[in-house]
């Protein structure tokens, strides 16, 4: 068997359902044993049952991405996701002892390799990669509007409430905290209208640009873009389908004169 077969045999059988379906697995355990090790009882009944569990799964994802270089070489590191595995799966054989074993802790990375392995959770992160322009535009916009209320606040408010507003810095903390809707009524505002019994006129139409309006524009942006990815997907794969009918078809149309430029020599050669 040559090695080309083998590579290719090789890359067929690392990407197939039942090897994928397996590393899935592998990945909701690891999953599980990594957050057991955080528990201090659990290390001291299995530690070691862990641990070896823990480096037997490792193995199997090192063998994982091995076969995976093996069988597309170069071109394994064409695509982002098998990179982002690479990384994943690297940062674990970082040393547990010297100045890189803080590295360690990223250990739980592994288990976000679930998102390269299920398709429509690799679906939802590249429509997030896909709407970070638009995202980044409402969140430079939503900056400007914070700052400019964070002047008038520290402005207003700021002599008399400094713990809150006696900086943009604070103001803008503040303020995100009053955007979130935690505890901003009783906590926040109600004292501050206790001063300034005017003060709503401030607050609501903060709220009401910064958490009814930017928050849904961004969610709009998202599943819009994913809308459009999921469109081109299906147009994508129409064209496929249309393709392979418009091939289909020519060959039969060709098999099919074959067939009356073979009828007709018939009839000739009966004729005489």
């Amino acid at each position: 068997m040559s090695s080309e077969s083998l590579r290719y045999r090789a890359g067929v059988w690392i990407e197939s359902k039942p090897v994928q379906n397996f590393i899935i697995a592998l990945i909701v355990i690891n999953a599980v044993t990594l957050g057991l090790q955080t528990s201090s009882s659990w290390m001291a009944q299995s530690g070691g049952l862990l641990l070896q569990l823990d480096n037997l799964i490792l193995a199997v994802f090192v063998a994982e991405i091995g076969i995976k270089l093996f069988a597309f070489r170069l071109g394994f590191f064409k695509t982002g996701w098998n990179n982002f595995d690479f990384i994943v799966v690297g940062i674990a054989l970082v040393p547990a002892s010297g100045p890189l074993a803080v590295v360690r802790a990223l250990r739980i990375l592994r288990v976000l390799r679930m998102i390269s392995m299920v398709p429509r959770l690799r679906f939802v992160v590249e429509a997030l990669l896909h709407a970070i322009p638009g995202i980044s535009s409402i969140g430079l916009l939503m900056l400007i509007i914070f700052y400019v209320f964070a002047v008038m606040a520290t402005t207003l408010f700021g002599g008399d409430f400094p713990e809150w507003f006696g900086s943009i810095g604070a103001s803008m903390y503040t303020l995100f905290q009053v955007m979130t809707l935690e505890s901003w009524s009783m906590g926040i505002v109600r004292p501050v209208m206790e001063l300034f019994p005017y003060a709503w006129l401030y607050f609501i139409p903060f709220i009401l640009i910064a958490t009814f309006t930017m928050l849904n524009l961004f969610i709009g942006i998202i599943v819009d873009t994913m809308q459009t990815m999921h469109q081109a997907d299906h147009d994508e794969e129409r064209e496929h389908i249309e393709q392979v009918v418009h091939e289909d078809t020519g060959e039969l149309a060709n098999e099919m004169r074959q067939l009356r430029a073979e009828l007709a020599g018939m009839r000739a050669s009966l004729g005489k």
